[in-house]
């Protein structure tokens, strides 16, 4: 049925098929470009580069809406943009039109931790060429990829405490995200229960322990990224400059 229709069973995607592979070739290859040309991306003039990637994705997210909604597909309890790589798309959006360093301190974690996990096991029906294909893996990367570029060409370091406000705006999100699944009979952030098909939760324990395993997880692992990303003072010209 084309590029945005509803009929997948031309489209069915396979976990490290051929479309996969390729896409992770891309995320690693960019991932690379980015850290061999972050002086050169440090550039004032990137920054017309900067708005567009933000207006790319908003554009993305709503023919992603609207598609949902045409095939008759959209549903309360599952299609809102509320999921943790959706808050994140929007920090992302957010950080790239305003270069707020809160906003990135609030994407950093997210990015890091949860978009790669979503890239190399992604949740998702449609295969190459589909537009939901495209939809999925552009926004998962760009998310990584906005965040590296303002972690190594515009040094914008987590920090110790970087930690602790992403892990307070998580909990202040909990109860927001817990009552818009009971209202809407969702499972956002699968607070509600653990998802149907096999997923590291099914090691994590049982209802609802698994949601304090997952935070405990979520502060090792935060500490972990601040340790390989935070700042390096190399030398005393450089630690003299950052003061």
């Amino acid at each position: 049925m084309g590029w945005f229709g509803k009929d997948n069973k031309s489209f069915d995607f396979d976990m490290f098929s051929l479309s996969h592979f390729v896409v992770l070739a891309i995320f690693i290859l960019m991932t690379g470009v980015i850290f061999l040309k972050r002086k050169k991306l440090s550039h004032e003039k990137w920054r017309k580069n900067e708005v567009g990637v933000a207006i790319s994705l908003i554009l993305f997210e709503i023919t992603n809406q609207v598609w949902m909604y045409v095939n008759g597909i959209w549903k309360a309890g599952r299609s809102m943009p509320l999921e943790l790589c959706n808050i994140g798309l929007i920090l992302c959006v957010i950080l790239l039109f305003t270069r707020k360093k809160l906003v990135f301190e609030l994407l950093f974690f997210i990015a890091i931790l949860g978009a790669p996990q979503a890239i190399f096991t992604p949740a998702l029906t449609y295969n190459f060429p589909h537009f939901r294909f495209f939809h999925f893996f552009y926004a998962h990367m760009m998310v990584v990829w906005v965040t590296l570029y303002f972690t190594w060409a515009r040094e914008y370091y987590p920090t110790f405490l970087t930690a602790i406000k992403m892990i307070i705006f998580i909990n202040l999100l909990l109860p927001v995200i817990l009552f818009v699944n009971k209202r809407v009979n969702g499972n956002y952030w699968f607070l509600r229960h653990k998802p149907d098909s096999p997923s590291l939760f099914d090691v994590l324990g049982p209802y609802p322990w698994y949601i304090f395993t997952l935070e405990s997880l979520l502060i090792v692992f935060s500490l972990i990224a601040w340790l390989i990303f935070r700042k390096r003072e190399k030398n005393y010209g450089e630690r003299s400059h950052n003061h």
